[in-house]
């Protein structure tokens, strides 16, 4: 367990904990691992089913995400060939049995993809057993790409939420983050998202930019407020190794109290304006009725990832295909899985293995980040001790008022620091692993 303070005393902004383990803890494995063997013990009648399409129209500056700006178009042509190929023998090796309660389209920029190709897309993921329409769906977008035709493709599939990147109103921020963009484009997508009736809109957006003030931050929130999305996901700013911004001279020594600042003003602005707060960077508005089963959350248990960057959640092992940030060691990964014969696609290629002490941390840190915090009864349910026994440090995060309920559930300041409570409790197994990873 986790036995010094030392990461809490530091700064707030430490790493965004999308996911634990962490993807640059992931190692080959040897020999591979049949995804028949990996799946035979899982429920499999309610899995997620998440599809990556890595490309994009542009880089933004602040990216570290497995992705590729202007890929030609016969690369797509060949990832949506390759993608049948990868699903035919994924649901080989899950079984008749399979059913899908929930689905989403990420990457990358899914509508980088024409009309054309998206119908193409959701055939291929309907052909996998997901009900398009029929069961939630969410879909990455950004300005350029939410276009009318594009978007009615979206709708026709029974798209129920998207997800578009904004990050910032003003044009001069969106440059200075690494996203050249004009707010004229920006609105246009907005109204025809709403155009479309696509049930939940979210909005991207991102402090600490440079240049950006209480002042532009406020204009941002009131921009994106006025088009009443029924989601925004606030997001501070990381300079990320190998990113367009981690390549340019950067750090202030004022930035940490900057974004805290920001973040503050944000959390007021929204809550004012009628929108509850699900996490640090997830708000929803008030009147928006709860999801019903679990909220949209690309990491649950029971994934099923298709394509070249995507990751899969079983209970004991995640894996994914190999990952990279360099435009040329990404273009290296998407050419090797390209080229890679179907049979292939029948094993889990990188991964990590999940010992009952990492399901347990895993299913805390998961909780425990949200504002509702650790259900104590669920827990014990599934693992049979109080998580408090488990993790006895929690009690050293009521000690600094960043918890209560026996540090159960973050206080606001507590949430503030997400980004650092979630490195702390990290293990020391997974913590090892992710320092051996080597950039690339």
């Amino acid at each position: 367990m986790t036995s010094t303070d030392t990461g809490l005393d530091g700064s707030p902004y430490q790493q965004y904990l999308y996911a634990y383990p962490h993807k640059t803890s992931y190692r080959p494995m040897r020999p591979r691992p049949l995804l028949a063997e990996v799946w035979r013990a899982e429920a499999r009648e309610a899995l997620f089913l998440y599809v990556h399409l890595p490309f994009c129209e542009m880089r933004c500056g602040f990216c570290n995400l497995f992705t590729r700006a202007n890929a030609p178009a016969e690369q797509v042509t060949d990832y949506l060939r390759q993608l049948r190929r990868q699903a035919g023998r994924v649901a080989d090796a899950l079984g008749d049995d399979a059913g899908y309660a929930r689905a989403a389209l990420g990457g990358g920029t899914p509508t980088y993809l024409t009309a054309d190709e998206l119908t193409e897309l959701f055939d291929i993921a309907t052909g996998m057993g997901a009900r398009l329409p029929g069961v939630p769906l969410s879909v990455e977008t950004s300005p350029a790409t939410a276009t009318p035709d594009r978007l009615a493709v979206l709708a026709a599939h029974g798209t129920t939420r998207v997800s578009i990147g904004v990050q910032s109103f003003l044009d001069a921020e969106a440059r200075a983050a690494g996203r050249p963009q004009r707010r004229t484009e920006v609105e246009a997508a907005l109204a025809a998202i709403r155009a479309a009736r696509i049930p939940v809109l979210n909005i991207d957006l991102i402090y600490g930019i440079d240049g950006q003030t209480a002042g532009t931050w406020r204009e941002s929130l009131d921009a994106a407020l006025a088009w009443r999305p029924e989601e925004l996901y606030l997001y501070p700013l990381y300079v990320r190794p190998l990113t367009g911004l981690g390549r340019r001279a950067h750090g202030r020594a004022d930035w940490d109290t900057q974004r805290l600042a920001l973040y503050e003003q944000a959390v007021a602005t929204l809550g004012a304006a009628g929108y509850r707060q699900e996490s640090m960077r997830q708000f929803r508005r008030a009147d928006v009725p709860t999801p019903d089963g679990p909220d949209y959350c690309c990491q649950d248990d029971g994934m099923v990832g298709l394509g070249c960057g995507a990751r899969s959640y079983t209970t004991s092992l995640h894996y994914s295909f190999d990952y990279a940030v360099g435009v040329s060691q990404v273009r290296a990964v998407l050419d090797d899985y390209l080229s890679r014969p179907a049979d292939d696609f029948r094993y889990a290629e990188f991964g990590f293995t999940l010992d009952g002490a990492e399901q347990r941390r895993r299913w805390l840190l998961k909780s425990l980040l949200r504002a509702d915090g650790v259900d104590p009864a669920a827990y014990r349910a599934r693992f049979g001790s109080p998580p408090g026994d488990d993790f006895p440090e929690l009690g050293r995060l009521v000690d600094r008022g960043w918890a209560g309920d026996g540090g159960l559930r973050l206080t606001p300041a507590g949430l503030a620091r997400s980004d650092a409570i979630g490195p702390w409790l990290t293990s020391a197994r997974v913590r090892d692993a992710m320092t051996g990873y080597v950039p690339r």
